[in-house]
């Protein structure tokens, strides 16, 4: 349960479910009784089992990616304070039933879900209050993972939206035009903000105007949103192709591009002008305090902003001794700073082309398969595609990122690997970005959950970041365990993928606590690590427009490692990596205080 703009960036995360050709009735079954369940159990399910049902209805874009298709014609309320009203509702509803419910007489599998109901309801509570909402609802896009970087791709027919039947091509169109209105609700609450001196940066602005810019320069029939009319599925008739490419078309010229338009000339020609020239939270009013709850709710822990940038600090000392080891492998002269500068630089460490990245990826994916099994028990039925970033977004994407396939494994999940700026796509930390997007990291944590039907759909479908994202860096961790990473190039990458993790919780707490510069912040990323310019200036002007967000990947990673060296020194010869995998991953994404708690209860059990 989350407020509108958190739930609209939830859809947008790299960890989004695709869209399957599901039946209508794809809905959560009634709630099912367990051996062991008793009257507590039965009145658990029953509240996850209505929650989950109101909540699809509030947001029909999540009820399609589950692949139900109950709402398909709605696109969601994200702006409007209405929608606030009625999630806040929604979750003081949902906390006083569950109060009702005695927790000792649970499950063991139903406390749990129990305790990660209650936190992640409690978290956004917290995330609705008259304060929060005043700081969060009046900056509604921004460029990283505003709808307009989302919907399109969404809409496009390669994306989560279903075109199988002609429904399906009515249900879209409806969707646009309520995208094109929500496109002018965020210009209202965007006015807001100006009234009240709560808006974005001027670097985020510059950045938004830039992806209006290139959606409308596409043109109608070069849009991404013709893309379903350019190629129909067996069933729909010509006299239906000919009257849907049309609408398409007119709807495109008439109702999209002007859209854009206008949310491009606003924050152009008025927004920009009042945006604010700093960067970090600190420097807006309020800030400070949505900056302490954003590293809660990022993080599932009530950490302070100079405590994770201490911790940021030591983690960056360690790394950097570990670089400077391969640095002497590999028998390099220079300096560390030298040595990342080599690896920037020299030619060899760039692909050939497109092509060649996508062959790359796909050998690396080959032999992670081949060793995977040594430590999980658990697979996912959903198979991996490997395919390019689309180009409308390559160049504010990410390196590489994931999007899941269905549960019933019919889709498969794909992991998405860019192409702009080939150069800066530097091989070296190839192996490491497959494992954390790929197989074993956001593959398996997601579809695995996503699979399991004995969880409720929040936990299959749901997550947070500290675990999600933790899990995927942790799964970076597994590399001699699989095989990778033999070469001291490629092991200096996973080391520059663990450095831009820890590099995050100093830039992140600087940008937003600390009064640092975006200038700054990349300086010292390009300092500590062998990144790109390219890279780090889209990852410093990604913490500046989510902050908070990449504070996540390295305090659930370390909670990881630290449950998997408590369960090592406990049980001894008795660890089994699989076991202790399929413990953390057999429940789905839990708050780091939950995870906690089920290993510690594991261990119990094991010995």
């Amino acid at each position: 349960m989350t407020s509108p703009k958190t739930r609209l960036r939830a859809l947008l995360a790299t960890t989004l479910l695709a869209a399957c050709a599901a039946p209508l009735l794809a809905q959560t079954p009634p709630p099912v009784a367990l051996p062991g369940d008793g009257p507590e159990d039965a009145k658990l399910k029953q509240l996850f089992h209505d929650s989950d049902e109101a909540g699809l209805k509030r947001n029909p874009i999540g009820a399609i990616f589950r692949g139900d298709l109950r709402y398909a014609d709605r696109l969601g309320d994200f702006f409007s304070y209405q929608a606030i009203d009625a999630e806040r509702a929604a979750g003081q509803d949902d906390l006083r039933r569950l109060n009702a419910i005695d927790r000792t007489k649970l499950t063991p599998t139903d406390q749990i879900a129990y305790d990660v109901f209650r936190h992640s309801t409690v978290i956004g509570l917290k995330g609705m209050t008259p304060d929060i909402v005043a700081l969060t609802a009046v900056r509604p896009l921004d460029h990283f993972n505003g709808v307009q970087g989302f919907y399109p791709d969404f809409a496009s027919g390669q994306g989560a939206a279903p075109f199988k039947t002609l429904v399906d091509y009515e249900n879209n169109l409806k969707r646009n035009v309520q995208y094109a209105a929500q496109l002018d609700l965020a210009i209202v609450r965007f006015r807001e903000g100006m009234k009240s001196g709560v808006v974005q940066p001027k670097l985020v602005v510059r950045n938004m105007i830039e992806q209006f810019d290139n959606i409308i320069k596409e043109g109608v029939e070069g849009s991404t949103f013709y893309g379903p009319v350019k190629k129909f599925p067996e069933g729909i008739s010509a006299s239906d192709q000919a009257r849907l490419k049309t609408a398409y078309a007119t709807q495109i010229r008439d109702v999209l591009i002007p859209a854009h338009q206008r949310m491009r000339d606003f924050l152009a020609n008025t927004y920009l002008a009042a945006a604010r020239d700093s960067v970090g939270l600190s420097a807006m009013p309020g800030g400070a305090k949505l900056y302490d709850y954003l590293i809660e709710s990022s993080t599932t822990l009530p950490l302070k902003a100079d405590e994770v940038h201490q911790l940021g600090l030591s983690e960056v000392a360690r790394i950097l001794k570990q670089m400077e080891t391969q640095k002497q492998k590999v028998g390099f002269k220079g300096t560390l700073p030298q040595f990342f500068e080599f690896l920037r630089t020299d030619k060899q460490f760039v692909p050939k082309s497109a092509d060649d990245l996508r062959l790359r990826y796909e050998a690396i994916g080959k032999r992670v398969d081949s060793r995977v099994r040594e430590q999980f028990s658990l697979i996912p039925k959903s198979k991996l595609e490997i395919r390019p970033v689309p180009a409308y977004k390559e160049k504010t994407d990410a390196g590489g990122s994931y999007q899941q396939g269905t549960p019933d494994g019919s889709r498969p999940g794909v992991f998405f690997y860019n192409t702009y700026d080939l150069p800066s796509r530097y091989m070296w930390e190839m192996e490491t970005l497959f494992l954390h997007e790929a197989v074993p990291g956001h593959h398996f944590q997601i579809s695995l959950a996503a699979e399991n039907e004995k969880l409720p759909a929040f936990m299959r479908f749901g997550g947070n970041t500290a675990y999600v994202e933790g899990w995927a860096l942790y799964a970076e961790s597994l590399w001699p365990d699989l095989g990778m990473e033999t070469d001291p190039y490629q092991r200096m990458g996973g080391l520059n993928d663990e450095m831009l993790r820890a590099m995050r919780l100093v830039v992140d707490t600087g940008i937003h606590s600390k009064g640092w510069t975006r200038d700054q912040s990349i300086a010292y990323m390009m300092a500590n690590s062998p990144m790109a310019r390219t890279d780090a200036t889209a990852e410093v002007e990604r913490y500046i427009a989510i902050p908070g967000q990449a504070l996540a990947y390295k305090i659930g990673q370390l909670t990881i490692l630290r449950t998997k060296a408590k369960a090592k020194a406990a049980l001894g010869a008795k660890f089994d990596p699989r076991a202790f995998h399929a413990e953390v991953l057999d429940t789905g994404s839990l708050p780091m205080p939950v995870l906690e708690k089920k290993i510690d209860d594991w261990i119990a059990r094991t010995k």
